[in-house]
């Protein structure tokens, strides 16, 4: 499967390298860690700091959710793989303005593990108060009795959009956690994989499917779905994420959302947009109401094949902050 890269153990450093010179207005790479990537832009003092991150290879997720009304600081992993504490920590001393970080993280068990080890070290070592949101959006990756132990996969922009709304808005740091709680407790997301992605390392397919096969929940990094089956048409694959989404989530008529339609990497906007109409025409007809919608690649999966759709379940709280401008370089809303 061929890549437009240079030495494969060093897709990461150059890509990130690239990035910030790419956009200097938006970030800046610390000199303390080359992984760690903070707002270029000075955050006033007392504001409570949103630090993301996870491994390599979902671009835009999640360098490019840095910058005003969005996320304060990033940590970047090896590809799939989640950040260490050092990153973490570092970005963290960069961002904190005297009133805590509030980590945002998929629920993942590395990155559980370091971004839990950073939050330690930033209140042992430098008595920084951390708060923790551990997003928990994916439907497919474990019943509803058992929702703590979900993935977190493209509901975590939306998490994320809050949590840096919240913030900028003045929010405490215990205020940013409930809200970003709040958001993802109200968000489910269900996914579909069509081709495999390869990691630069090894040239191989991260998971096999015939060429007219699909599978049902699919996650990010290619841990197996629900369910293989025959390629079906768009309509079919939105009607089936759709009802899978409110079957677990139940909405009345006249319901708010926001609604995503993700792509993982090799979908182009032409199907995705082909997916939101369906996805639109299912929610219009039994009245739920898309206040604000997105599509288009926010959580990739590097050049695999396929979509999810997410939907947050927004009350007066979360249409404001969902509403709140955010500049930064994969994404502006004004």
């Amino acid at each position: 499967m061929k890549k437009l890269i240079n030495a494969p153990n060093d897709v990461v450093e150059e890509m990130i390298a690239g990035f910030a010179a790419a956009h200097p207005q938006h970030v800046r790479r610390l000199p303390e860690h080359n992984r760690s990537l903070v707002t270029a832009k000075d955050t006033a003092e007392g504001k409570v700091g949103i630090l993301i991150g996870g491994g390599a290879g979902h671009e835009p997720a999640f360098m490019g959710y840095v910058g005003e009304g969005m996320a304060d600081g990033v940590a970047v992993g090896n590809i799939f793989a989640s950040p260490p504490p050092d990153p973490i920590l570092e970005a963290t001393k960069a961002i904190d303005k005297g009133e805590g970080v509030v980590f945002i993280y998929g629920n993942y068990a590395g990155d559980v593990m370091n971004f839990g080890m950073a939050a330690e070290l930033a209140a042992l070592e430098y008595g920084i108060p951390v708060g923790v949101v551990i997003v928990t959006d994916d439907v497919a990756s474990a019943p509803a009795e058992e929702r703590g132990n979900r993935r977190g996969i493209a509901g975590e922009f939306l998490v994320t959009k809050v949590a840096g709304a919240a913030a900028a808005q003045g929010y405490s740091l215990s205020e940013v956690v409930r809200v970003s709680n709040k958001a993802n407790a109200r968000t489910r997301s269900m996914g579909v994989g069509l081709t495999p992605c390869s990691l630069p390392q090894t040239g191989q397919p991260s998971f096999e499917l015939e060429a007219d096969e699909m599978e049902i929940g699919l996650g990010h990094h290619g841990e197996p779905g629900i369910e293989k089956g025959p390629l079906q048409t768009a309509d079919r694959v939105a009607e089936r994420l759709v009802h899978d989404i409110l079957a677990d989530m139940p909405l009345e008529p006249g319901s708010r959302t926001a609604v995503l339609v993700n792509g993982l990497g090799s979908t182009t906007l032409m199907e995705l947009y082909i997916v939101f109409r369906r996805v639109g025409q299912l929610m219009s007809d039994i009245g739920i109401i898309i206040h604000r919608s997105y599509v288009g690649e926010y959580s990739t999966s590097l050049e695999m094949g396929g979509c999810s759709v997410t939907v947050l379940h927004l009350d007066d709280e979360l249409e404001e902050l969902i509403d709140y401008p955010a500049d930064c370089p994969m994404y502006v809303q004004k």
